[in-house]
């Protein structure tokens, strides 16, 4: 089977256990995914859970970042390896929207669109979530989706509330 190199952006968060050292030990867990290299980490974002009209609002803020992957893998096969991830950080589907050791989604896998039952690519809530579109903007601003919106317009209209940047010296305590 060919396969062909592609950069693919990784979003993660968690707000449960420590929910700092859940990402950061998810990325170090990315670093030994075969036949992917993790590219570049953003910086830590803290975020409040989802306003929607289902999600839970009485939960922890959330700590969320994105990293940049280069990979050999399909998408499938990339979305295993995130998943037995997430397992490893005793990931539980109890909730829509609800508190989570490790939420590891597949932002962009090149240009690809993907429409299968469980797997979706650009995933189809990046574009108006602040915690995914902020920290990808950090390491790769100058991205372009499928559909040709960039990345530059989709910030000028998400906002930016209930977002903050960690500092670089900011400790696990302050989180779950």
């Amino acid at each position: 089977m060919l396969t062909m190199t592609e950069t693919v952006y990784i979003s993660l968060g968690s707000n449960l256990n420590q929910p700092l050292q859940q990402v950061i030990t998810a990325v170090a867990e990315l670093k030994e995914v075969a036949d992917t290299q993790v590219i570049s980490v953003s910086p830590w974002y803290r975020s409040k859970p989802l306003a929607t009209q289902s999600g839970p609002q009485d939960q922890p803020d959330y700590i969320n970042g994105v990293v940049e992957l280069r990979t050999d893998l399909g998408p499938q096969q990339l979305l295993e390896a995130l998943q037995t991830i997430e397992q490893l950080h005793h990931r539980k589907r109890l909730e829509l929207w609800g508190p989570r050791t490790l939420d590891l989604d597949i932002l962009l896998f090149g240009n690809q669109v993907i429409d299968q039952p469980n797997l979706q690519i650009p995933h189809p809530e990046m574009t108006t979530r602040n915690f995914v579109l902020m920290p990808l903007a950090d390491i790769a601003p100058q991205i372009v989706l499928p559909d040709g919106t960039s990345l530059v317009t989709l910030l000028e209209i998400c906002s930016s509330k209930g977002i903050v940047r960690l500092s670089p010296n900011e400790s696990n305590e302050n989180f779950g």
